[in-house]
């Protein structure tokens, strides 16, 4: 998918992703990462955006949402992100940015790359070594997707819709971290780009 000046509309998936200026660590520690799921919490509702995957790592974030109302997508990661970083360097005692740059926001627009990016994201604990499974990191909501947790930012309708069954979801995502599957050309030349970023 080519990177362009994205147009923010109603009912478009966005894959919104960002990470630490010099590849630093954006979050220090579980209350870190807690209040950053907690912010979206907030935003989320009050934008009028569903979070369908997300994963929060080390030095960097992937989220993949949509534009449910007449608010842009790209508002979310600039008020959960202004306020968390005001709290990061408050608590931390430093000052500047936190970001290599801006947030990058990328329009999905179709439904096979809206399932393997899905997959892509979640599997980033263990594809980057943080995680020898994806169920013992917390900080994305894959278990949410195979109902292994009960947590609000996820569309249940979204996931039942393309993987009735969540043994058929874990079957997909594993596929892709075993190797056994060949993305398509656009897409693995789209994912390819994020991991040399």
């Amino acid at each position: 998918m080519p990177r362009r000046k994205v147009q923010f509309v109603k009912g478009a998936y966005y894959h919104i992703y960002n990470r630490g200026a010099d590849r630093r660590s954006i979050f220090l520690n579980q209350e870190n990462y807690r209040y950053v799921l907690a912010l979206l919490n907030q935003y989320l509702s009050a934008l009028q955006i569903t979070m369908i995957a997300y994963c929060l790592l080390p030095n960097h974030y992937h989220w993949l949402v949509r534009q449910d109302g007449a608010a842009k997508a790209g508002l979310l990661p600039q008020r959960v992100f202004n306020a968390y970083v005001k709290a990061f360097n408050n608590s931390n005692d430093r000052s500047g940015t936190l970001f290599e740059d801006r947030y990058e926001a990328i329009v999905v627009s179709s439904d096979e790359y809206l399932r393997h990016l899905c997959r892509y994201i979640h599997a980033n604990p263990v594809r980057h070594g943080i995680a020898t499974s994806l169920e013992l990191w917390p900080y994305s909501n894959y278990l949410e997707w195979i109902e292994q947790r009960s947590g609000k930012l996820v569309d249940r309708e979204f996931v039942k819709a393309h993987f009735p069954r969540p043994d058929q979801y874990q079957v997909y995502v594993q596929s892709y971290l075993s190797g056994q599957i060949q993305l398509p050309p656009g897409l693995a030349t789209y994912l390819d780009e994020l991991e040399r970023e």
